[in-house]
């Protein structure tokens, strides 16, 4: 599973892999709960889940109970787009709970820790070698 926080503040996002130990933690919980940074190695950071998406691709949506996969007539928000003004569409998405089936794990910051996530999360660049 990846955990991508965002720091609204910033304005930045960090992508962070959670470990297979750590992931029953996660599951289980609601988009809207509160998890400890800890799980991804961000001491002292609390943060809140807001949404995600499964290995498939298909997002989470709040108003959906479950973990379950479903189609939805949708008429705005999270998974669909309208192309013309009015348009209903039955769209597949997920449900508003985590299981092992959620591959992204979306969160924001609720609180920050004593260390800054550009230093807990550096970006290694990529260096390619010319033949």
């Amino acid at each position: 599973m990846h955990l991508i926080i965002s720091d609204t503040k910033a304005g930045k996002s960090y992508k962070a892999e959670i470990p297979k130990d750590k992931e029953a933690e996660i599951a289980g919980k609601r988009i809207g709960d509160m998890i400890e940074g800890g799980i991804v190695g961000a001491a002292g950071y609390e943060l809140e889940l807001t949404g995600g998406s499964d290995d498939s691709g298909f997002p989470m949506r709040k108003d959906v109970a479950g973990s379950r996969k479903m189609k939805v007539l949708l008429t705005k928000g999270i998974g669909f787009h309208a192309k013309n003004k009015g348009e209903r569409r039955r769209k597949m998405i997920r449900g508003d709970s985590y299981s092992s089936e959620i591959t992204q794990i979306n969160a924001k910051i609720t609180k920050a820790g004593p260390a800054s996530l550009d230093e807990l999360f550096r970006k290694e660049k990529k260096t390619e070698e010319k033949k």
